[in-house]
């Protein structure tokens, strides 16, 4: 079976879609409306502008967003997903993928979604931090063990878990990883506590957009964050999303899910290859490919 996956929110990279607008119509139409939507030119920064400005998260998401979702798009019949899913922000351009949602619907969300998060880095000081070489459940225990908030937010693949918290709290879970015996930690170079709680005023804000848009039955199941497993009914993926921001990403989870499930060919959709590095090191013998 052929799933299709879509990275999150550090896969951007200057002059990221200048090409596809260049060489496809379609593209340059899907990229012409953003713009429209967004109401800046994100084109003009994806293309010319610096890593810096790419950085900004009203920018990034919507970036990386419109770089998967008019890729996926400009593949034609070559298109099949037989299943989808997203990591973090990918989810999204999954939804797009499969059917759920539509482009300018989910470009809206995502531009809420970017500009609520923005607001909720900014009530207090908050950040992430990288674990390598640990099991999930010691630093479930270890983060568990500290005083404030501090949680386990991205399981990317067996071994590199990233936690997330009140900066405090994250230092010192930060510290007490290195002496459980972790490989390695470090302080994320991100804006905030992404999928922790102190996500809670983003999600709020979040879930009145999503509650007042369309969600349609998908044409492929899509394996959400919340639960790693496949969802196709439209409320229950509303749900879920409304939920994603302050709850972990179960990525490790979703793809060993998906291929139980029969997955047999993963192609990344998007900028970069970071979920193809990811799958390889979840399960040895998954077959990867980049769009």
């Amino acid at each position: 079976m052929k799933a299709y996956v879509f990275p999150g929110q550090g896969a951007q990279f200057t002059g990221m879609g200048k090409d596809l607008y260049e060489t496809s119509a379609l593209a340059k139409e899907l990229f012409e409306k953003a713009n429209e939507i967004l109401g800046f030119r994100i084109t003009d920064i994806m293309f010319e502008g610096t890593a810096e400005e790419l950085k900004e998260t009203k920018v990034t998401q919507p970036a990386v967003f419109l770089h998967s979702v008019i890729l996926a798009k400009t593949l034609g019949a070559d298109f099949k997903p037989e299943m989808v899913a997203g990591h973090s922000l990918g989810e999204f351009s999954a939804l797009v993928a499969n059917g759920t949602l539509s482009f300018e619907d989910a470009l809206q969300l995502v531009s809420k979604r970017a500009l609520a998060m923005q607001k909720a880095c900014e009530i207090k000081p908050s950040t992430m931090a990288a674990v390598l070489g640990l099991a999930d459940n010691i630093v479930e225990e270890v983060c568990a063990s500290i005083d404030g908030v501090v949680v386990a937010a991205n399981y990317n693949c067996p071994g590199q878990l990233v936690i997330s918290g009140e900066t405090t709290a994250v230092e010192k879970a930060y510290e007490a990883m290195k002496a459980a015996g972790a490989k390695r930690a470090l302080i994320l170079p991100v804006g905030g506590a992404f999928h922790s709680p102190m996500m809670e005023p983003a999600r709020e804000e979040l879930a009145a957009a999503i509650e007042a848009t369309t969600f349609s039955t998908p044409i492929c199941p899509v394996y959400q964050n919340v639960t790693a497993n496949a969802v196709s009914d439209a409320n229950e993926i509303k749900k879920n999303l409304i939920i994603q921001l302050t709850a972990p990403v179960k990525w490790t989870q979703s793809v060993q899910q998906m291929i139980a499930d029969g997955a047999t060919l993963f192609t990344e959709v998007g900028p970069g290859k970071v979920l193809t590095g990811l799958i390889g090191k979840i399960d040895k013998e998954a077959v990867t490919a980049n769009a």
